[in-house]
């Protein structure tokens, strides 16, 4: 049985007593003394033991009660949830059979409703049925009165009603004309001008042959070679024909293809500065010359480029460019006919709020299948700009401005538009192009054909060197709506069958003279 400390520290102290024999007595004292101490030391531990408890218990007791507290805080908080909840639900089910009373009258209403509707529309029927039979009576009885037949009767109703119903559309299409014309023509008018104040117009001639001047009839001899083999030479190295005896101390170079017409000049006039004439020397140039205007043509397409400022550009398409600078249509250079549109569409377009840079870029290939015409392939100038253009991955919106700009397509771009207005801007513009003579008549004597052949057409005058067709008719047989009609398709015919620059101003005239014989 084990001993707790003070027992077992008064059972040391008596053993200690017991064998030390004779200090007994000496510490008897000392003992009581110990055992006093032990009593004390005893009960305050016991004392603080107690007040321990009691504190410990103290401290249960009241955390116990805040938890009690808490909880049936909490307990409270989520009945009074509940119970808004549940008077939530309370007030949606009422308001749910609100809604399902009202659904329910409203059902009924219109059940109602439907059952009118059903027995007015048989009543209707009803109604019709004896309606139809009496006008089928009324007009068996009025075709016997007017002796026609309801087909017949309806004819010359349609015929009426279309006589007079042209007469009307013709004169709203032509109010609604005028109307777009006071307010597009003034905006229109000054983005063009806008356009062409722009850029820098020059004017070009058409060269279908070269000259180069020759010093005397030696050289000329020289040239031609012994029994023509240096001319042959010539000619057989730059596919030019020349005409040495035409005229005096100058010989004409003719080719149809610019390009080798203007190897050939240069060749042939440093030939001559030079003096040495032979079939050796003769390639040697050609050819010194051939990689001369090749260069050229590649700095003429990056010039044209560089100036517009159109970005990157594939190169074959670049060698294209450089070449329509030694390509000419009536008198007009291709490539400044070129740059010229890019500058006009560019900047309509700039004024519309268009991409500039596209438009310029449609602008400038829109003639570039005539640099591929220079070598006879077959097709017009369109056709090959389009498929070359799409061969070397222009966007779709440059190859609707190249098929679109002649009509042959309809176009599918505002871009398109703006390309074809500045394509005829820069070849109606004075001192542009030129055309032969009899093409002048032809185109002249087309129109007042066109104009001739309508109806009541009594004469027609071109005027205006063919930028005006004024059309003269008879007024008892064409009226002043008629005449409206008659100049809109005048003018349809001229755009579908004539080909010319610029623009035709078709004006149809009908004059009333009054006249009365005085006896």
């Amino acid at each position: 049985m084990s001993m707790d400390p003070i027992t077992a520290l008064i059972s040391g102290i008596i053993g200690l007593c017991v064998g030390g024999g004779g200090m007994i007595a000496y510490n008897k004292a000392g003992f009581n003394k110990n055992q006093q101490e032990a009593e004390r030391i005893l009960k305050d531990a016991e004392s603080e033991a107690q007040a321990k408890l009691k504190q410990a218990v103290l401290d249960g007791k009241t955390q116990a009660h805040d938890l009690k507290i808490e909880a049936e805080k909490d307990i409270k908080e989520r009945r009074q949830e509940v119970q808004n909840l549940e008077n939530k639900l309370l007030r949606r089910e009422d308001n749910l059979n609100f809604r399902d009373e009202a659904l329910n009258q409203k059902e009924r209403q219109i059940t109602e409703k439907m059952q009118k509707v059903t027995d007015k529309l048989s009543s209707l029927e009803n109604k019709e049925k004896k309606l139809q039979e009496q006008i089928d009576n009324q007009i068996v009885v009025l075709e016997g009165v007017a002796k026609m037949s309801q087909q017949d009767a309806r004819k010359e109703l349609f015929s009426v009603v279309e006589k007079k119903m042209e007469h009307e559309t013709i004169a709203y299409i032509k109010d609604k004309e005028e109307e777009a014309k006071a307010t597009a023509q003034q905006k229109a008018q000054n983005i063009i001008a806008l356009a062409i104040e722009r850029m820098s117009q020059q004017e070009t001639q058409e060269r279908t042959v070269s000259v180069v001047s020759i010093p005397g009839e030696e050289m000329k001899g020289r040239i031609i070679g012994r029994e023509g083999r240096n001319i042959r030479a010539f000619e057989q190295a730059t596919g030019v024909e020349l005409n040495i005896d035409d005229t005096p101390d100058l010989i004409t170079i003719t080719c149809f293809n610019p390009v080798r017409r203007e190897v050939a000049r240069l060749a042939l006039e440093h030939l001559i500065r030079d003096g040495r004439i032979q079939p050796g020397r003769i390639e040697e140039v050609v050819k010194k010359y051939q990689q001369e205007i090749d260069q050229e043509i590649m700095n003429a397409g990056e010039d044209a480029i560089f100036k517009l400022g159109i970005g990157k550009i594939d190169r074959e398409i670049v060698k294209l460019i450089g070449t329509m600078k030694y390509r000419y249509s009536y008198g007009q250079n291709a490539l400044q006919h070129s740059i010229e549109v890019a500058y006009l569409a560019g900047a309509m377009a700039a004024e519309l709020g268009l991409n500039q840079q596209m438009a310029k870029r449609a602008g400038l290939l829109h003639d570039i299948g005539k640099a591929l015409n220079i070598e006879q392939q077959d097709g017009s100038h369109v056709e090959l700009g389009y498929k070359f253009c799409k061969k070397h991955g222009e966007k779709e919106i440059v190859l609707n401005a190249i098929l679109s700009h002649h009509g042959d397509v309809e176009p599918k771009f505002l871009t398109s538009h703006l390309v074809i207005a500045a394509d005829t801007i820069s070849a109606a513009r004075p001192g542009a192009r030129k055309e032969s003579a009899q093409a002048y008549i032809d185109r002249l004597e087309n129109l007042e054909k066109i104009a001739t052949s309508y109806e009541g057409v009594q004469n027609a005058f071109a005027i205006q060197a063919g930028r005006e067709i004024r059309v003269m008719v008879n007024p008892e047989s064409v009226d002043d709506l008629t005449c409206v009609k008659l100049a809109r398709e005048i003018r349809d015919q001229i755009e579908s069958e004539l080909t010319y620059p610029g623009q035709i101003k078709v004006n149809v005239i009908r004059e009333i003279r009054a006249q009365e014989l005085a006896k």
